[in-house]
């Protein structure tokens, strides 16, 4: 997995760091060598990365660490940038409404940030 990056990630704001700093150890290093997968690999497999249907290009970085199940909401930037925000434990079948709804909300709010300072 060593090699050139395909893609860069970067964190929005501190959601993710405040959501990773709270993990255990074992859980932070899935994460690490999940974002090292996602920057090197030319076609992320959907375990890893996959696509929220039914929102605005949000996609969903997926850990599982035994039988506990992680995910971080991103989204794509220039098309090879990962933009990384909230994550959550994710302790039932479907997402819940409130974590997509944060991530739509901070979405659009990395794009108004964007769009104010190149004016």
């Amino acid at each position: 997995m060593e090699g050139n990056k395909i893609r860069q990630t970067y964190y929005y704001e501190n959601y993710f760091n405040e959501f990773f700093q709270k993990q255990k150890p074992e859980v932070q290093r899935k994460i690490i060598w999940t974002l090292k997968l996602i920057e090197t690999i030319d076609r992320v497999p959907e375990k890893y990365l996959k696509h929220l249907t039914g929102t605005t290009g949000l996609y969903e970085v997926r850990i599982e660490v035994g039988s506990d199940i992680y995910r971080i909401f991103s989204f794509f930037d220039k098309g090879k940038l990962v933009i990384l925000i909230n994550g959550f434990q994710k302790k039932t079948q479907k997402t819940p409404l409130k974590e997509i709804e944060l991530a739509e909300k901070l979405k659009f709010q990395y794009f108004e940030e964007l769009k104010n300072t190149k004016q």
